[in-house]
């Protein structure tokens, strides 16, 4: 259906309920005092829709809201329209004990209320002061004042209710606060709000967005679903919470469905419905970008340290099918010196492909602990794929069903996960609301921790059944909290074996960063793929997630799915952008190991001996990771926010905090690049640039890309060649530095280490 171009129906949906009522927030509002906080009591007025919203006789309901204050820099605004009570806390939330909150007082002078907090600080200010008006009409009828309040999170940067954004009366573009009331009462309200955006304001956030990095002009919905690669509006991984450019931060205490649109539905708002009764926001300070996020991860958690080890190469296609299969690969890439970490089994190590029983083939896998310790004794770590899905062909149906681990189905339909090619009929995911459901999973899980196993992938997990009844959550707030109590469970069970757990999910939602590693998903193995999944990289890191990793050279081939090789260029690029990714694995539906693609492989491992110099850099620059705002890899902005080109820049970023890379993205091998303010060193040529500017369009060949160090950098690297992070002593660990001594890496230990040399980089243009 063709969008209308009206508020009532592209935001609010009122043709698809054509029953529902309308509340919106009037201006007439009282603030007082208690415990600490302030409640501020909210009258609404009724108004129904008939091409305009019209006052429904009058009707009014007051509600009240509580305003509270955590720390310097956060504000929480929560309040419910129905008779469910507010989650106060929740799996979304780990608040960090130094949040604690603080005391808001108030001062009235006339109709205008401020709220301080105990320093003084104003952190709320609301006006009930009549419009001035100079009456010489009765045109139009008045129109009911909306509620007129700014919030200022950290007392500087103003986040203002959109109010009285109208035409003429009753008919809107954004509501500032209000709700939508259904008649049937199995039908819960739905919550809206909208902030005032400025003119070019942007936005950036809500998860893994695979188009242009900045939000505004755009309508999206927080609903988590198997996106189906990386081409489209779809996402595995969405976030209710968005940063803006001026300052703050919103994180939507929910795991209900959200549209937000961004200056679209009205280019003054920055809009939102939260289709629950509850409306929970917490509203984030800081001033730049950086510390907002911080602030945002003090309410939902930090990212933990990783093992060194994960930072290496994983190996990985769909599928390895057996023991002997493993044998032949991991002894190939000793013998030909690539160095590599991780062998992951995919869907194959299982009696039937795709039918995911965790447990290995009798046949094909005999002897699964012997076969997994002596690939640790070659260096190898194992990390296994799973599915929350249960088929009824699967051995542990019955008990799943038997024990409510499966929810209950109550219609006739299935759902069937689109890119699940089990062939199984559908049975349902685990429910994952269900305690004793989690725990009989854990115990699934620890029967490959106990043979050795080192890192689960729980795939899937975006979307479950409609048609079924969960244990303790309804439907429509499960489906997008399903992700992070799948991905809680495997990293809780995964630390009992470990001190630095961690496991590799493509879903998620608000709070995973604390369960990582998370990768982008199933995207086409294609020059456009590529490019989308930095974009989506770039967005999820600024969404409050320390890591994140891709399918190197893409996951699906195009035309064919499973039998078109992807080009030896897109294999070659791809793994230059995997060497300055937080981590680096090759997966995907057609051989990924690196003698498949014969015309690049020697250069390939080059690359991948490069990586390991690196990983000192990675496995510093992460852990300061944990502690900040920051992502493994970031847009320009964040380190540069006063430059308009860094914002507007979404195929560069920052690895970690000294490296500035460019990826190649077509088989020409040209690039511009922007570079950023101050003195920066080239890491292939040596060469000094200084910014803001452009360096023209090149050609870059196979041994050399665009990657700048700042200059005055002393960068950890390891000083020797090794085949994986076993033959690693970080004591050995030494500081290069990038000053007006450094000629390139053809002239420096990276090059000895990795076989790159000033000829090779010439001859390879």
């Amino acid at each position: 259906m063709r969008q209308s171009n009206d508020f009532a129906y592209d935001m609010i949906d009122m043709d698809m309920e054509k029953n529902a009522t309308l509340f919106f927030a009037l201006k007439t509002v009282s603030l007082k005092e208690k415990d600490g906080d302030v409640l501020i009591d909210v009258p609404f007025q009724a108004a129904s829709y008939d091409g305009v919203f019209k006052d429904n006789d009058g009707t009014i309901e007051h509600l009240t809201f509580r305003l509270t204050a955590y720390g310097d820099s956060i504000l929480r605004f929560s309040g419910t329209t129905d008779s469910d009570p507010l989650e106060e806390t929740s799996v979304m939330l780990q608040k960090d004990p130094a949040l604690t909150k603080e005391r808001l007082y108030i001062e009235r002078a006339g109709g205008v209320y401020r709220v301080f907090d105990e320093k003084g600080i104003v952190r709320f200010r609301l006006s009930t002061e009549p419009f001035k008006i100079n009456h010489w009409s009765d045109l139009q009828p008045p129109p009911d004042p909306m509620i007129e309040a700014e919030f200022y999170p950290d007392g500087k940067v103003p986040v203002k209710f959109m109010s009285n954004d109208h035409f003429f009366p009753g008919k809107f573009e954004s509501v500032s606060l209000g709700y939508l009331q259904y008649p049937d009462e199995q039908k819960k309200n739905h919550t809206l709000f909208s902030f005032h955006a400025k003119p070019e304001e942007k936005f950036f956030g809500t998860g893994e967005r695979f188009g242009r990095l900045n939000l505004a002009g755009r309508t999206i919905i927080l609903e988590n679903t198997d996106a189906l690669g990386t081409n489209s509006r779809k996402a595995y991984k969405n976030i209710p919470f968005y940063v803006s450019e001026r300052g703050y931060g919103l994180f939507m205490h929910t795991s209900a469905h959200v549209r937000l649109s961004f200056s679209d539905i009205s280019n003054r708002a920055v809009q939102g419905m939260v289709d629950d009764g509850r409306l929970d926001l917490f509203l984030i300070g800081g001033g730049n970008p950086e510390r907002v996020i911080y602030n945002y991860r003090t309410l939902t958690g930090f990212s933990p340290e990783l093992p060194v080890w994960s930072y290496g190469m994983w190996m990985s296609r769909m599928t390895y099918v057996s023991a002997g299969e493993v044998n032949g690969i991991v002894d190939r890439l000793r013998k030909e010196s690539y160095p590599c970490d991780v062998i992951h089994l995919d869907t194959g190590y299982f009696e039937k492909d795709w039918v995911c029983e965790w447990s290995f083939s009798k046949k094909r896998f005999p002897h699964p602990a012997q076969f997994i310790e002596n690939m640790r004794k070659k260096g190898f770590y194992i990390s296994v794929w799973q599915t929350p899905n249960i088929g009824e062909g699967n051995c542990l149906y019955d008990e799943a069903v038997a024990h409510r681990y499966l929810p209950k189905k109550v219609d006739s339909e299935d759902m069937i996960s689109l890119s699940d090619f089990s062939g199984q009929n559908h049975g349902g995911q685990i429910d994952f609301s269900n305690p004793d459901a989690v725990e009989w999973y854990k115990s699934l899980v620890k029967r490959l921790l106990d043979l050795g196993v080192k890192c689960i992938k729980t795939d899937f997990g975006e979307k479950i059944d409609i048609n079924a009844e969960y244990k303790t959550l309804p439907y429509a707030l499960l489906q997008n909290r399903y992700a992070l109590l799948y991905q809680k469970a495997a990293f809780e069970e995964t630390a009992e074996y470990t001190d630095k757990p961690f496991i590799w999910g493509r879903s998620s939602w608000a709070g995973g960063q604390r369960y990582p590693l998370h990768w982008g998903g199933d995207t086409a193995a294609n020059w456009d793929g590529l490019a989308a999944s930095l974009r989506g990289g770039l967005e999820f890191g600024l969404s409050g997630f320390t890591y994140w990793s891709h399918d190197i050279p893409g996951f699906h081939s195009l035309p064919d799915f499973m039998n078109t090789p992807p080009t030896e260029n897109l294999y070659l690029r791809w793994t230059q952008f995997g060497v300055f990714s937080s981590h680096m694995r090759y997966h995907g539906s057609y051989p990924r190991e690196p003698w498949e693609y014969p015309g690049v492989a020697a250069v390939v491992r080059k690359w991948l001996r490069l990586r390991y110099a690196l990983i000192p850099y990675i496995v510093h620059e992460a852990k300061y990771c944990t502690v900040s705002g920051r992502a493994v890899i970031n847009p320009l902005f964040l380190d540069y926010p006063d430059d308009p080109v860094a914002w507007n820049t979404a195929d560069e970023y920052m690895f970690g905090r000294s490296l500035l890379v460019a990826p190649i993205m077509n088989d020409e091998g040209t690039r511009s690049v922007y570079i950023p303010a101050g003195d920066w060193i080239s890491l292939f040529t040596g060469e000094k640039i200084s910014g803001p500017g452009w360096l023209p369009s090149r050609v870059y060949g196979s041994e050399e890309m665009p990657v700048f160090v700042k200059s005055g950098s002393s960068v950890p690297v390891y000083p020797e060649r090794v085949l994986c992070t076993d033959e690693m002593d970080m004591k050995k660990t030494i500081q290069l530095p990038f000053d007006r001594t450094y000629r390139g890496i053809g002239n420096s230990l990276l090059g000895e280490i990795c076989d790159f040399t000033e000829e090779s980089i010439k001859k390879s243009v």
